[in-house]
């Protein structure tokens, strides 16, 4: 197995991240080394999505309100219904050859479940699943949030880890449409100050040995101009 490759793009916006997991995405597909990119970024600005499953009542704030927050409003081609991403939060978007990893989407959405429970170990914290729900939480409230795309058997988009986002900004939606349970952080969870530069290298630790790379290697920001 190939190493994993990990683009740490810093901050970045919602659609130029979107256009280089399509590119991405062609460079897997057409690649025969089984060549495998994490793409790591925190959105800013901060953005709601719109999953293939969204209902547009999810939304809850007005437009105005929304403007005034500094908030964009993306649909998205992954699945699930609608979700918030924004500073403080770390997006994983994995792309990789899923006929390598089982040809199964329900496996792989429990695999990067696997692979935030294992970084909330790291950090002294006890994730787990909730029984019909996809991501990770503690206690009653979720604190990483999973929605994925597959095409061709090759994986785009991923998963939200909140690390110390404004906890504020998912009162403003129906965070994947569940009415009935809160939203947490890592910030809020610990008792110790936990910074994204901290946790980004155990989720790529973590992707490794989930998913069973040789190893992690960075990839060249500059060549992947989005």
């Amino acid at each position: 197995m190939a190493d994993l490759v990990y683009l740490d793009l810093g901050r970045a916006a919602y659609e130029p991240t979107v256009r280089l997991q399509e590119r991405l995405v062609a460079e897997v597909r057409a690649d025969l080394d089984e060549r495998a990119y994490l793409v790591l970024v925190e959105h800013e600005p901060p953005v709601i999505t719109l999953g293939r499953g969204a209902r547009a009542a999810h939304v809850t704030a007005s437009r105005d309100r929304l403007r005034r927050e500094g908030i964009e409003v993306h649909p998205s081609s992954r699945g699930g219904d609608v979700t918030y991403h924004g500073p403080g939060q770390i997006v994983g978007y994995p792309i990789l050859r899923l006929d390598l990893h089982g040809r199964d989407v329900h496996r792989y959405m429990r695999d990067l479940e696997e692979v935030l429970i294992r970084v909330l170990a790291r950090l002294g914290l006890e994730g787990r699943r909730e029984k019909g729900r996809t991501g990770v939480w503690v206690g009653s409230e979720k604190v990483a949030a999973i929605g994925v795309a597959v095409t061709r058997w090759v994986t785009y988009h991923g998963l939200a880890l909140n690390v110390a986002p404004n906890l504020e900004h998912f009162g403003l939606i129906v965070p994947c449409g569940i009415r009935d349970a809160g939203v947490t952080s890592l910030a809020r969870l610990l008792v110790w100050p936990l910074t994204v530069a901290e946790v980004k290298p155990l989720l790529v630790e973590c992707m490794v040995e989930v998913f069973g790379f040789a190893g992690a290697t960075p990839g060249d920001v500059k060549f992947f101009i989005i």
